[in-house]
């Protein structure tokens, strides 16, 4: 099991609870946040982020940036229809885009997954086309 520490970056309640306790149940210490200002607050304590990608409080792609550029582990998640968006958000420096359905199908064992697979550089395991796939 992993001992990342992790801050969770949602604005959604649902979808935060979701990801903290699928994220603790992949062995992390999860710290959560709501808004920009929160994650700049937050980010020198994390590890690695996990940052909704629908958010209405901050700018999901500019979250992705101050926390890559801050060195942090990046995952991001999002809607399965969006590819778009969700390569923007690859190259922002997020590691990995999941879609909600994949994480509310499988989220504990992708999550320990992502956690247990080390400091990879943004597309260094998967290329982008395989990242998005819902």
């Amino acid at each position: 099991m992993s001992s990342t520490r992790v801050l969770v970056l949602a604005d959604d309640l649902i979808w935060q609870t979701r990801l903290v306790a699928q994220l603790q149940a992949a062995g992390a210490t999860v710290d959560r946040a709501k808004t920009a200002r929160e994650l700049d607050q937050d980010l020198a304590c994390a590890d690695a982020v996990v940052v909704d990608l629908t958010a209405s409080n901050y700018d999901p792609i500019g979250a992705i940036e101050r926390a890559a550029s801050a060195g942090r582990r990046v995952l991001a998640v999002g809607q399965h229809d969006d590819a778009a968006y969700r390569k923007r958000a690859l190259a922002a420096g997020a590691e990995r885009v999941y879609a909600y359905r994949k994480l509310f199908e499988d989220g504990p064992a992708t999550l320990a997954a992502w956690l247990e697979s080390g400091a990879l550089a943004p597309h260094q395991a998967r290329g982008v086309e395989e990242a998005v796939r819902p």
